[in-house]
């Protein structure tokens, strides 16, 4: 998704109408029958240099969070929270995300409709199309477990590159408490994501399917490229203090449901175009 506007498949054009136009179209509707919206953002709405510039320490076969070293704004021991920086280049996706934040704040504030914004990290799960657009986690379990090629691009080729991932069951919790809760003003931005308890490197992520499937060496693509982040796991402390929200799928049990998924519909990929 982050590449969308820029490669293939969707206009730079097509992105502003659907990320935009389009949320004006269901901000309306929310104004005109006083429907509450839930907005689902994205950890692309961070500051790409800032992301860049985290300090980091390399422990074998990912990169960690280095707490030792002073840290920036928005960012913790819990992972990375609303404060930290979104100064642009965010990508034109993220940069429509962050519009997107915005606008729904100011409809809502304006006509008396209650808005949600939560940022969410990869959402992962069974059922997910194995195509990178659906998410890392899915894709890489599908195209390992078919022997279809893969790459660790960019920072050395080696996949220590890392993202956290949060179960669709465990966001629809939070939904479910952001709908019924009663409070009508005070913070409505909130970050959740499966946080650092789940978060994976792509080598750690192919060791764990190399355990499930055998052996599949990905190659390495050491090129850069411009909208590539080294590592994003999300704070979820906010989330649980307001509403009492915990991530209940460990990472292993996510791998799992979507492998089990994999080998029960071996013509999956077919029909996701792959």
């Amino acid at each position: 998704s982050v590449l969308a506007g820029v490669q293939g498949g969707c206009s730079s054009r097509r992105l502003f109408e659907r990320n935009l136009a389009g949320l004006g179209n269901v901000l309306e509707l929310c104004k005109e029958t006083r429907a509450g919206l839930v907005l689902l953002s994205s950890s692309r709405v961070y500051s790409i240099p800032a992301l860049q510039s985290l300090p980091l320490r390399d422990v074998g076969n990912a990169l960690q969070l280095d707490v030792s070293q002073p840290l920036p704004r928005g960012v913790s021991d819990k992972g990375i929270g609303r404060d930290f920086s979104t100064n642009p280049p965010l990508s034109l996706y993220g940069s429509t995300k962050l519009a997107a934040e915005a606008l729904a704040l100011e409809w809502g504030a304006a006509f008396g409709f209650p808005v949600w914004v939560d940022r969410c990290g990869v959402l992962a799960g069974p059922g997910q199309f194995g195509t990178p657009d659906q998410g890392i986690f899915s894709y890489w379990i599908n195209a390992h477990l078919r022997r279809r090629p893969l790459r660790y691009i960019g920072f050395g080729g080696e996949g220590k590159q890392v993202r956290d991932a949060l179960h669709p069951r465990d966001l629809a919790a939070l939904l479910v408490s952001q709908m019924t809760a009663a409070r009508v003003d005070g913070q409505r931005l909130y970050t959740a994501g499966g946080g650092i308890a789940n978060s994976l490197s792509l080598a750690q992520l192919t060791a764990w399917c190399d355990s499930a499937f055998g052996p599949h060496r990905p190659e390495p693509d050491a090129r850069e490229r411009p909208y590539d982040v080294p590592w994003v796991a999300m704070d979820n402390e906010e989330a649980e203090r307001d509403f009492g929200w915990r991530v209940e799928t460990p990472i292993t049990g996510i791998l799992q449901e979507i492998a089990a998924h994999a080998i029960a519909n071996p013509d999956w990929l077919e029909r996701s175009g792959l």
